[in-house]
């Protein structure tokens, strides 16, 4: 698992100034998903920048068909255990399905996995989210706004589809990207976006954009942790990308991929072509 160095040890911790900073630098950052501590210290020792911790762990942990079974509860005893051993990373969570459906929902489930140990809550939609958003922010809670494929929404959907692939769909994804940042969403996340449209909501917007099946041009990356490590329950999606036996990773260890990772996703060697849409 490795051990940290006292360079790692004395890193300054990761903030929302510091993903804005690496924007306005056209700098990139690193994010995966965790649900535990010892892949938190993993990440740590190899300079992740930000941690997810995701209702994905709904199939990849619980072995569930999809995020909606996620509870609060849920997001909070993983959001502890992540916090316990890290001290570099921005942690962001999410808010599961129907969890802030209300205002008072939302405060009160952004209130206890704030108390857990995240720095940013995440939830999905578009400018439905307007007003939480704003009520969150003026109370002290950060938002990252995921949009374009949201799971929460699978069955509204029909499926995982790529979003945003007609005109009046972008328009529509640009819109409420305007309306959440001007809402105070502190960062968004696209999903299946296809990267034409996604590089056009990175420029557009003065907050760091986290990609995923979005293309290259994003600010920061992210991939579910079991993916990037080749621990698939179903076909991968064509965004993953297995970095465990990729012939970046000399060590061929699981810190050698969270490395490979952060330092392709710095070096925007990753995502290529292939794993955009």
């Amino acid at each position: 698992m490795g051990y940290l160095t006292t360079e790692q040890k004395s890193k300054p911790p990761i903030t929302l100034s510091t993903l804005n900073k690496l924007k306005a630098n056209g700098e990139t950052f690193s994010c995966l998903t965790c649900y535990d501590a010892s892949f938190a210290h993993a990440m740590q020792v190899a300079d992740i920048d930000t941690i997810l911790i995701g209702d994905s762990l709904g199939m990849v942990v619980q072995g569930q068909t999809s995020t909606l079974p996620v509870t609060v509860e849920d997001m909070v005893y993983h959001t502890k255990n992540v916090a316990r051993a890290n001290n570099h990373a921005l942690i962001i969570c999410d808010l599961p399905f129907m969890s802030y459906a209300t205002l008072t929902d939302a405060i009160a489930n952004s209130k206890a996995v704030m108390q857990a140990g995240a720095n940013v809550v995440k939830i999905e939609g578009g400018a439905e989210l307007a007003e939480i958003v704003s009520v969150l922010v003026k109370n002290g809670v950060p938002t990252c706004v995921h949009l374009g494929l949201t799971p929460q929404s699978v069955n509204v959907f029909g499926g995982y589809k790529v979003q945003g692939k007609t005109e009046s769909q972008a328009e529509k994804l640009l819109k409420d990207c305007e309306t959440v940042v001007n809402a105070g969403a502190s960062i968004l996340l696209l999903e299946c976006v296809p990267s034409e449209l996604a590089k056009k909501v990175t420029q557009t917007f003065n907050v760091p954009v986290i990609g995923i099946g979005a293309g290259v041009d994003c600010d920061g990356q992210v991939l579910v942790m079991h993916d990037m490590l080749g621990v698939y329950t179903r076909k991968p999606a064509k965004f993953v990308k297995d970095f465990l036996t990729a012939e970046e990773n000399a060590t061929k260890d699981i810190t050698g991929a969270f490395k490979a990772y952060h330092k392709a996703v710095k070096e925007r060697t990753f995502p290529t072509a292939e794993h955009s849409f």
